[in-house]
């Protein structure tokens, strides 16, 4: 059999394009998913590890250090396979969310930490001289200055989320990688695992692309 039938069948990847694309929706959704909880809980662990009592900081700084210290396979699972053996029972789904989303929620705690401590004290200063209070200081004054700074961070920590959902096969979930994996067994031909490669490629070469565009257009802003 040539190069070419080995790793670029086109009749097998014909064949398996629906599961290619089933598994690609799979990863996508999971994807979003992840970032819209990582990231929102994420940004309120900031704000915990910031301003809370003292003890709730300790807290929320053993969370950030802990889940950013561990891999998120790791995560995954001592979710997946450790919970059952208290009663702890959750589908694959939901599993590997919670585990992404703690993971992305410890790493988004930091980077808001980092944009919020970017905006000059002065200004918490100016508004209380003003009368404004705390959280509305917060949310009108701060936070819209403070996410101008953490998107390009944010946007390459979603482009490593989506590349980590590849994990989720390790639980059987039907992410892309899982029914590539699955397409590849079937026709005894790893031509399905390039096609997965490609979509990989397809959709997150954009986004490489525009976190550093993004780097790029902040820095500038930054230097005038």
């Amino acid at each position: 059999m040539s190069l070419i039938d080995t790793f670029f069948n086109t009749e097998v990847l014909w064949d398996s394009l629906p599961a290619l694309l089933r598994g690609l929706v799979n990863t996508l959704l999971l994807g979003v998913a992840c970032i819209i909880i990582g990231v929102t809980a994420g940004m309120f662990v900031s704000i915990i590890r910031l301003y809370a009592p003292k003890p709730i900081r300790i807290l929320a700084v053993i969370y950030i250090d802990i889940l950013r210290a561990t891999p998120v396979l790791v995560v995954l699972i001592l979710i997946y396979y450790a919970l059952p053996f208290v009663g702890i029972n959750l589908s694959s789904w939901t599993c590997v969310i919670l585990a992404f989303s703690l993971v992305m929620a410890a790493y988004s705690a930091e980077v808001f930490r980092s944009g919020i401590e970017s905006v000059p004290r002065g200004q918490f200063e100016a508004a209380a001289a003003l009368g404004i209070p705390f959280l509305i200081t917060l949310r009108k004054v701060v936070m819209p200055q403070a996410i101008r700074i953490v998107i390009p961070p944010t946007t390459s920590n979603c482009v490593s989320l989506f590349k980590d959902t590849s994990l989720a096969s390790t639980v059987a979930l039907p992410e892309l990688l899982k029914e590539a994996q699955d397409a590849q067994a079937f026709y005894a031909n790893p031509s399905p695992l390039i096609g997965m490669a490609v979509f990989y490629i397809l959709f997150l070469w954009p986004m490489v692309r525009l976190v550093s565009l993004l780097e790029k257009k902040f820095s500038a802003e930054k230097t005038r």
